[in-house]
């Protein structure tokens, strides 16, 4: 491994140890795929991974206004794999959809006639792909690995790339950048990686929050007077997180460790899915407020309130009926 302007770069198999024993408080559903378009193969030059990932960096924050890096990982065409975005940070990365996601960028530009990816870029993008899947148990389908493709680029609504979508991770990313691309193409190589084609039994947890204050400590007994957890950074506001267990006004986030926040700090949220074929989103709770949006089914959604048959799915004014979810 190195380090150089806060990143770290690490191969495949660095990277494999190294996202099986990292901890992170934020609640993982969806894993994102991404092409970066430029820098492409051609600024590539087999040195110059920190010096790519800080350009873009500057540019995601000096020209987008963005807090930092947008991608979690950019996997670059030697197959080496560089950090990015804090993993308690969601991604900027698809309009509306970033919640509950890692962002990976494939450094390349996977367009037809472009770059053509190499197969050491591939098998590190299908080996980091199953290794975040099993850290996180995503399932390994399409309507948990995504592409950016497949929502519109004005609404962040998910149309599988009908109308109004970019053509990223590329139009020739693993054999197309449609959805039975992915299944067919894409998914598979991902599928023989892991044991047996699934993901490790999710541990028992007893509920979902959302923490509340700007950054929440994480402490190794549950009081305020226990020293911080040396291996977690703070929780973000917004975050969801898992509770394994509680005692006196305090919540496990670790189904393995003694990592505790203050239940003070943290409002329950209910997890659910989409069951309609297409579900509205809309601005406030009821049908006389504008269409800002739309699931499709088997997405997921944090419910952070309900009101008169509506439930709140953002930090913001997003509301669906709930009648269309699973919880």
């Amino acid at each position: 491994m190195e380090t150089k302007y806060g990143f770290i770069k690490m191969d495949i198999s660095e990277f494999e140890s190294w996202i099986a024993n990292f901890r992170v408080g934020r609640t993982i559903i969806y894993l994102q795929q991404h092409h970066t378009v430029a820098p492409s193969y051609q600024h590539f030059d087999d040195t110059n991974h920190f010096q790519l990932q800080k350009n873009m960096k500057d540019y995601h924050v000096g020209s987008n206004g963005w807090m930092d890096i947008g991608q979690h990982f950019s996997i670059f065409p030697d197959g080496s794999i560089v950090t990015g975005r804090s993993l308690e940070l969601t991604p900027a990365c698809i309009y509306g959809n970033n919640s509950g996601a890692i962002c990976i960028e494939n450094v390349g530009f996977f367009d037809t006639g472009e770059d053509t990816m190499n197969q050491t870029q591939a098998d590190a993008i299908v080996r980091a792909t199953a290794a975040i899947c099993k850290k996180f148990n995503i399932p390994i389908n399409t309507d948990k690995i995504v592409y950016h493709h497949w929502f519109h680029l004005s609404s962040g609504s998910r149309n599988n790339g009908s109308s109004g979508n970019k053509t990223c991770p590329g139009t020739a990313f693993f054999g197309g950048n449609k959805v039975e691309d992915c299944e067919t193409d894409f998914l598979p190589l991902v599928r023989n990686v892991m044991i047996g084609g699934t993901v490790p039994q999710a541990p028992v947890l007893l509920k979902y929050v959302s923490v509340t204050a700007s950054a929440l400590n994480v402490r190794v007994l549950p009081t305020s007077s226990s020293l911080k957890a040396s291996d977690r950074t703070a929780m973000v506001l917004g975050s969801v997180l898992r509770v394994y267990e509680e005692q006196d006004n305090w919540f496990r986030i670790s189904s393995s460790q003694q990592h505790w926040v203050s239940a003070r700090y943290t409002d329950d949220v209910e997890r659910a899915e989409v069951n309609a074929v297409v579900l509205n989103v809309r601005s406030g709770p009821s049908t006389s407020f504008a269409k800002v949006g739309s699931f499709l089914k088997n997405q997921e959604v944090f419910v952070y309130e309900r009101s008169n048959g509506w439930c709140r799915v953002s930090l913001d004014n997003k509301w669906v009926k709930d009648d269309y979810l699973d919880f």
